[in-house]
């Protein structure tokens, strides 16, 4: 009988040992918890990048207000009833000029002011 007993307790040892520090065990499996979490975070805040692009695109391709603030921020236009002023160290350098409005170009060519 002691050596059932002995036998049936070293076998629930190995179980434990499997069930807490095995491969498939509970360590592994919170570990793989605290990655599904992490993804999960991840792709929640992808998903709200994603949205807000879909929307500046879909202002870009539908509205003009975009499209003129894109001109203004990323290719320095102006428009036919603005005046631009160009400053150097806080101060005003030159009189305000009105320019004509700016003309798109092909890559490669030069505008020559005359």
């Amino acid at each position: 009988m002691k050596f059932y007993a002995a036998v049936l307790s070293i076998v629930l040892l190995g179980l434990q040992y499997r069930l807490w520090l095995g491969d498939d065990g509970i360590r592994s499996a919170t570990r793989l918890a605290r990655i599904v979490a992490e993804q999960t975070a991840e792709n929640g805040g992808l998903m709200q990048r994603n949205e807000q692009l879909k929307a500046e695109v879909k202002d870009l391709k539908e509205g003009l207000s975009a499209l003129e603030e894109r001109a203004r921020n990323d290719l320095g236009m102006v428009g036919a009833s603005e005046t631009f002023y160009q400053v150097a160290n806080g101060a005003a350098a030159l009189p305000p000029t009105t320019l004509p409005p700016a003309q798109p170009q092909a890559p490669g060519i030069k505008r020559i002011s005359r």
